[in-house]
């Protein structure tokens, strides 16, 4: 073959520029595809939050604003509401689920139910009602007895920090009861504001987390024991 002729084979071999176009996009469509596949492949996990306090505290506003970035302009009194809103927290996918209780003792009765089903707690009070404050003593009591335990992911919440002329409950107040309680963080919040909204919806999940992860460290550490055993006698711990 003459080389005019072999050069005229090598260019009828190579790919127009249409079709390197297509090859290119294709290509850039299968790597998308295969990350949205990896992405998808990721497991989701899903927290159970439970919002507690007494009537006009600012529970639905709170609650509202954390999922729709929206607060209501007419209080409408809840009898029991659930949310839920996918969030990033930490780098990781998630479903928060929101149960936005009744304040009126009337459906207390319900309460139990919720409490042994929620994971994480966030107990609310109005800076502007000493009595909100008091009523979450009981609410606590309430959380530990159902869910037999005194570690409980947990926050206290002073909710419309907005009006400071009407203030009744000083942060000092309100430090004192979350340092006695323990292992609970102290926040105040305006809805109508979104100040510090998302924050104390966060702060639980990751009290969840670290509470997760101490658990699954500790059965480790279990584990590691018993194999330890196993090996010193020579037989299989059950």
């Amino acid at each position: 073959m003459n080389p005019a002729d072999y050069l005229q084979t090598l260019l009828s071999r190579r790919p127009s520029s249409a079709n390197a176009e297509t090859y290119s996009s294709a290509s850039a469509s299968g790597q998308v595809s295969a990350r949205q596949s990896r992405a998808s492949a990721i497991p989701t996990k899903e927290y159970k939050l439970v919002i507690l306090g007494g009537v006009a505290v600012g529970k639905s506003s709170l609650t509202v604003q954390f999922v729709h970035s929206s607060f209501p302009d007419r209080y409408d009194p809840t009898i029991e509401d659930s949310y839920r809103k996918q969030s990033e927290i930490d780098g990781q996918q998630c479903i928060v689920e929101v149960l936005d209780t009744a304040g009126n003792e009337r459906f207390s009765d319900r309460r139990d139910m919720h409490l042994k089903r929620g994971e994480g707690f966030i107990l609310v009070f109005s800076i502007t009602d000493q009595r909100s404050i008091n009523d979450l003593a009981a609410l606590r009591e309430q959380i530990l007895r159902v869910k037999n335990t005194d570690r409980v992911p947990m926050v206290l919440v002073g909710n419309k920090c907005d009006l400071e002329e009407d203030r009744a409950v000083t942060r000092e107040q309100a430090l004192a009861l979350s340092e006695r309680w323990g292992n609970c963080t102290f926040y105040e919040t305006s809805a109508r504001q979104r100040a510090n909204t998302d924050e104390i919806f966060y702060d639980v999940i990751r009290q969840i987390n670290a509470q997760t992860a101490g658990k699954e460290g500790e059965r480790y550490r279990k584990s590691i024991r018993r194999k330890v055993k196993e090996l010193r006698c020579g037989c299989r711990v059950q």
